[in-house]
């Protein structure tokens, strides 16, 4: 770290939440270079070979970063790979070159993973061979600390005083050969992710909330992969529109048609077809493929045979026979909407009420937004079938059946049993 970094994370540690005394603030620093200059991008076997030895020979933590192409292809690969580990520096992997990182996945096992925001990384991350056994998730530590703004820009620099300059966030990470300024952008994201890391830990210290924090992290590294979801067509922007059966056929017909274009041509579902116009579609039931022509989306752009597609997946919907069209709506794995208890179950209603108030004002006394304090689904659960009998351990079992961890227990459980049994 150069001394004007050290410099600028001294200051931000002798305060709370990065903030100067007397609550003014210096203008950030700009971080405009990696501290040994942009590291070369890594695309074969061999450089590979030595980017694996560095890093097994490193010390300490390893920040480590992916950028996705969303937006751009299909699914969420990855497609570059940043890391930083104290006596190794940084290297920039790219996957294209080395699909297989198995090799670089192992040399770390056993190594603390610094992420920021881990869960929209690991999926990327563990399909090319790299898991952490264990992991430091800056974003979360950022919130259970009670900071305002948990972006990795805003936290860099309300707690080391750095400004990143976030203006490629958003790009196409598939270009190859990359741009140098991308790869500057890409290396800066793990130049002080190790040094975040450490501010952070003595802040949840601080607070006594480090405990927390590791238990958050550990239940993150365990999680299994998420399953695949359950009719995904139904997640289509503008789905709350279409309320007849016949038309949610159609928008599962164009959504499927769009989904096995999209990944047989490798681009973004949405470059494909827009979900407005599928919802269009579903909503117009063209009787041919010049009347789709006419709606928006379907536009004079399209060549003939991509429309006679769109209107034969039209009319495959069509002609379905009754008992073949989509169910309204997905079978409730729980409780019903909040919205609908006052009616179904008044006293429900009710428990749910105080014991959403309770937690409210627990979180504002922690620090920390509620969901992390609690899932609302948890408390929605347990406040629409309670335990018959009320008692600590009947409410902290329930709790835990519903997966949430010690902690979490510990701070909700009396009150969400006081609550329960006010209205009991």
């Amino acid at each position: 770290m150069t001394d004007a970094q050290e410099t600028a994370a001294d200051t931000s540690l002798r305060t709370t939440g990065g903030a100067p005394p007397d609550d003014v603030a210096p203008a950030p620093i700009p971080l405009l270079e990696p501290r040994e200059g942009i590291p070369p991008v890594v695309a074969s076997d061999d450089a590979l070979a030595g980017v694996i030895a560095a890093f097994a020979a490193g010390s300490g933590p390893v920040a480590v970063d992916a950028e996705r192409a969303s937006g751009y292809r299909y699914g969420q690969r990855a497609y570059l790979v940043q890391l930083r580990r104290d006596g190794a520096g940084s290297a920039l992997v790219d996957p294209v070159g080395c699909p297989d990182l198995s090799g670089l996945g192992e040399a770390l096992r056993g190594a603390e993973w610094i992420l920021h925001a881990a869960t929209q990384d690991l999926p990327c991350l563990r399909e090319i061979g790299m898991t952490p056994t264990g992991l430091f998730d800056t974003e979360l530590a950022g919130r259970l600390a009670g900071f305002p703004r948990v972006g990795l820009g805003a936290m860099v620099e309300s707690v080391l005083g750095y400004s990143l300059e976030k203006g490629h966030s958003a790009v196409d990470w598939s270009t190859r050969p990359l741009p140098d300024p991308w790869l500057r952008y890409a290396a800066l994201d793990v130049e002080l992710l190790i040094d975040l890391r450490d501010a952070l830990e003595e802040e949840l210290d601080r607070q006594g909330k480090l405990e927390w924090a590791r238990e958050e992290f550990s239940a993150i590294a365990s999680a299994p992969p998420a399953p695949p979801r359950q009719d995904p067509w139904r997640r289509t922007s503008g789905m709350h529109k279409v309320r007849r059966r016949r038309q949610m056929a159609v928008v599962r017909e164009l959504w499927t048609m769009r989904d096995q274009i999209a990944q047989r041509r490798d681009i973004s579902p949405g470059k494909v077809l827009g979900d407005a116009a599928i919802v269009e579609a579903a909503l117009t039931l063209p009787p041919n493929a010049h009347a789709l022509t006419a709606l928006p989306g379907f536009g004079h752009r399209m060549g003939r045979r991509q429309l006679e597609q769109w209107q034969a997946a039209v009319d495959r919907a069509k002609e379905l026979p009754d008992a073949e069209l989509p169910q309204p709506g997905q079978p409730l794995a729980g409780p019903p909407p909040p919205r609908a208890w006052a009616d179904k179950d008044p006293a429900a209603a009710a428990r749910l009420s105080a014991a959403r108030t309770a937690v409210s004002e627990l979180a504002e006394r922690l620090k920390m937004p509620q969901e992390n304090l609690i899932t609302p689904d948890t408390v929605r659960r347990v406040c629409w079938e309670p335990p018959k009998k009320l008692t600590p351990d009947t409410v902290e079992d329930a709790l835990a059946g519903y997966g949430a961890r010690r902690w979490q227990i510990e701070q909700v459980a009396p009150i969400l049993l006081r609550a329960l049994a006010s209205e009991a």
